[in-house]
C-alpha cells in the first residue's frame, strides 16, 4: 500500500516537469445531474496523458545500476510515450513492448520520444510474455504501466491538483485500464476526504479489475474494447489491495456508452480525447454512476491520444 505522504512526495518530485492540468465545470453536465459537475483535463498534459506523472516519478527513484541498464515497458501507447518523454529527459536508454496492430500514431509518436519498439507480440497478453523474455535477455530495469509502487503514487498527484483547487469532491469517476490511476487516486482522495467515492470505469469488454476486484486477487482477461487504453489483460495486484482496502467501487461501460461519451465531450466541451477517457463521462451520462442531488462530482478525463480516422469514425456514427 502506498499512503498520502508518498503522493504528495511524487507531487514535489515532478513539480515543475508536468502540466497543472484545467479543472473545467461542466454547466451542461451539472444541469443533467442536478450536481455540480467538473472535468479534470488530464488530455492536455505532456504527451497527451496523465501517465507522465508516474513515469518521471519512477524515472527520480531509479539508482545509478538501474538507470545504466535502460529501462523497459509495455503499452497500448500512452505510458508508451510517457516513458519514452521522461527517459529521453533524464538521458536514459528506453525499450517499449509494443504489439502488432497498435495504433500507428501512438507508436510514431514513441519512437519520436527516442525509444525502441519491439512488436513481436500479436496481442496483450503475449506481450507481457514478450516483455518477461526482453527483460531477461537485456537486464534493462522494469517501469511497469500500472503495477507499480512509485507509478502508482505519481498518477495521484492528478487528484491533489482537485483537491487544491478547493473543490471538495463528493464523487471522483476515473477510467480504469491496468488500476494505476484509480489507485492512486483514490489514495489521495480518501486520505483527505474520507466519505468521498472513487469509482472506476471499465469497458464491459476489458474489465480486468472489475474481475481481480470480485475475485480478490489480478485475474487474467482478454480485453476487446476499442479502447486501447483500457485494453490491460489484468489489473496489477497492487491496484487491486489499494481499491479493496479503500472501498473503490467499479462500473462497466458498453462499447456504444463510451462512444455516445466520445461525441458528448467533442460538442459540449470541445474535447478530442481519446476513447477511453471519455470512461468516465459515460458512467455518468448512462446514469451507471448515480449523484445525489447537490453533490460535487469529478470525471477525470484521462488522455488525448486518438487516431483521426478512429474520431472521424465515432463522429460519423
Amino acid at each position: 500500500m502506498i499512503s498520502i505522504d508518498d503522493v504528495e512526495r511524487a507531487a514535489r518530485t515532478i513539480a515543475g516537469r508536468v502540466h497543472r492540468t484545467p479543472l473545467l465545470r461542466s454547466a451542461t453536465l451539472s444541469d443533467r445531474l442536478g450536481a455540480e459537475a467538473h472535468l479534470k483535463a488530464e488530455l492536455f498534459q505532456r504527451t497527451g496523458s496523465f501517465k507522465v506523472r508516474g513515469a518521471l516519478n519512477r524515472i527520480a527513484e531509479l539508482t545509478d545500476e538501474e538507470r545504466n541498464r535502460g529501462v523497459i515497458s509495455i503499452s497500448a501507447g500512452n505510458h508508451a510515450q510517457a516513458l519514452a518523454w521522461a527517459a529521453r529527459e533524464a538521458g536514459l536508454d528506453a525499450l517499449i513492448v509494443m504489439w502488432q496492430g497498435a495504433d500507428a500514431l501512438k507508436v510514431a509518436a514513441t519512437r519520436g520520444y527516442g525509444a525502441a519498439i519491439d512488436q513481436e507480440a500479436a496481442d496483450p497478453t503475449q506481450s507481457f510474455e514478450r516483455l518477461n523474455e526482453l527483460i531477461a535477455q537485456t537486464g534493462r530495469t522494469l517501469v511497469h504501466p500500472f503495477n507499480d509502487a512509485a507509478v502508482i503514487a505519481g498518477q495521484g498527484t492528478v487528484a491533489l491538483e482537485i483537491l487544491e483547487a478547493e473543490l471538495r469532491p463528493d464523487v471522483v469517476v476515473v477510467p480504469v485500464g491496468g488500476g494505476g490511476l484509480v489507485s492512486g487516486i483514490a489514495t489521495a482522495v480518501r486520505a483527505r476526504l474520507p466519505s468521498a467515492r472513487v469509482i472506476g470505469v471499465e469497458p464491459e469488454s476489458s474489465p480486468a479489475l472489475h474481475e481481480g476486484l470480485k475475485a480478490g486477487r489480478s485475474l487474467p482477461v482478454t480485453p476487446k474494447s476499442a479502447a486501447d487504453a483500457l485494453n490491460a489483460p489484468f489489473a496489477g495486484e497492487h491496484c487491486i489491495e489499494i481499491c479493496s482496502e479503500l472501498g473503490v467501487e467499479s462500473v462497466l461501460v458498453s462499447e456504444d456508452e463510451l462512444a455516445e461519451a466520445f461525441r458528448w465531450l467533442y460538442a459540449r466541451t470541445k474535447f478530442a480525447c481519446e476513447l477511453g477517457a471519455a470512461a468516465s463521462t459515460a458512467a455518468l451520462l448512462s446514469g451507471k454512476v448515480r449523484v445525489e442531488p447537490g453533490e460535487t462530482v469529478v470525471a477525470v478525463v484521462s488522455g488525448g491520444n486518438v487516431a483521426p480516422k478512429q474520431a472521424a469514425a465515432i463522429l460519423d456514427s
